[in-house]
């Protein structure tokens, strides 16, 4: 077993394959997902997160169905959101889905919660300009409080009045489920510190050595933190550089548009970004990532740029088998 937690992240961009201009249809993508989440349960990993986007080439709008299909599937993999966009949600409907997840995962569930940053998502589930952060706090302390106490009463500026109401079911885990706050700021760092919250940082194409500061200041007002990063990851006994080159291209042009239609420098993105190598490479760049900014938690992110689904199965099994023994 390893001393840190390895999750499989996964996001689900719709693209195509890049070397044969393949698009697989949205049903089997999804289909896809479920099946990674099995294998990786098999190879070893702690856990999945899937993300939550709208309106968009990553076509998981609703994470928790596909959690549950896995928990259907598994037995010890912990289901997670990675992440949820709490300002853009019910926090009593949220509540609800994420006891409901853990009753039948008999108490596996976990939600990653963010503010998200997307103007047309805002304006689509009513979220004014300038209010994003408030209404996560607000809904993230009302979130908080339905899953750990059996009568909430709330009367909030985003959220309409609850007196005395108990969501049900109630979650098998006590206090609660676990919740991360994800955020790369230092102001929803000290939001998640104060609320003892688990810290997860951006999934960004961006050196994770960037937030170090953010870490240090969560890890400052809260010792007994946990953080998590996660990582673009591709691992291969040979040509690992080659054969990942033109997703991660396909994937940085679509996750990252503000960096226009020039050349992609991929080489650059898989020495600080995202990991890239042979078993041993990618662990080595794993551990020493956890040294530098204390990580205890890693979500790998596999399954990127239209890449054929049976290599992504082929790259979780590898990196279960002679990863995952490595990292430390």
């Amino acid at each position: 077993m390893t001393a840190m937690d390895v999750y499989l992240l996964i996001l689900g961009d719709h693209l195509p394959n890049p070397c044969t201009g393949e698009e697989v249809s949205q049903a089997d993508r999804l289909r896809a997902m479920v099946e990674q989440a099995v294998v990786a349960e098999e190879a070893g990993f702690a856990g999945v997160a899937i993300g939550e986007h709208h309106f968009t080439r990553y076509i998981v709008s609703a994470p928790e169905l596909l959690l549950a299909a896995v928990a259907a599937r598994t037995s010890t993999l912990r289901l997670s959101t990675g992440v949820t966009l709490l300002a853009h949600r019910d926090p009593v409907l949220v509540a609800e889905a994420l006891a409901t997840l853990d009753v039948l995962s008999d108490g596996r569930a976990e939600l990653i919660v963010a503010r998200g940053v997307d103007q047309q998502t805002d304006a689509a589930f009513g979220v004014q300009p300038g209010e994003l952060r408030a209404r996560f706090e607000e809904h993230l302390r009302l979130l908080l409080k339905l899953l750990e106490e059996p009568s909430v009463s709330w009367d909030g500026r985003f959220r309409g009045q609850l007196s005395e109401v108990t969501t049900t079911p109630r979650p098998v885990q006590t206090p609660r489920p676990t919740v991360w706050i994800g955020s790369g700021s230092a102001v929803s760092a000290d939001l998640g510190a104060e609320l003892e919250m688990p810290l997860m940082l951006p999934s960004t194409l961006r050196d994770p050595s960037m937030y170090s500061d953010v870490v240090q200041r969560y890890r400052e007002r809260f010792p007994g933190g946990r953080v998590g990063v996660p990582s673009h990851v591709f691992v291969a006994h040979e040509d690992a550089r080659e054969r990942w080159r033109p997703h991660l291209a396909e994937y940085a042009r679509f996750a990252d548009p503000w960096r226009g239609d020039g050349d992609i420098d991929v080489d650059a993105i898989m020495d600080g970004a995202a990991v890239c190598g042979t078993p041993e490479e990618v662990a080595q760049r794993l551990n020493t990532l956890a040294e530098q900014l204390s990580i205890d938690t890693h979500l790998v992110m596999v399954d990127i740029g239209g890449m054929p689904h049976e290599s992504v199965i082929e790259t979780i099994r590898l990196f279960g088998a002679e990863v995952l023994p490595k990292l430390v």
